[in-house]
């Protein structure tokens, strides 16, 4: 058994393995799924449009600076229906 300042060290630091799984899972498979979705929309604006960015350009930029939360806002999304 380990006693001492070690084991109370190694027990306190996450393990990077760990750590890099939960970048991948939280930050990045999100981050694909709005980059590969295509659902997601364009990345150019809609004709008319006075804002110069797409709207899979805006939804990447949420999921960036919101993380997960920005993540959960792209999958609740309330789609419009194309008029006819």
């Amino acid at each position: 058994m380990v006693y001492g300042a070690r084991a109370s060290r190694q027990n306190d630091r996450m393990d990077q393995t760990t750590a890099l799984l939960l970048v991948l899972a939280l930050y990045v498979a999100p981050l694909l799924h709005v980059l590969l979705s295509p659902s997601a929309g364009s990345f150019r604006p809609p004709p008319g449009s006075r804002c110069p960015m797409g709207p899979r350009l805006g939804w990447i930029v949420m999921v960036l600076l919101l993380g997960p939360v920005g993540w959960l806002m792209f999958m609740t999304r309330k789609r419009r229906q194309p008029t006819a």
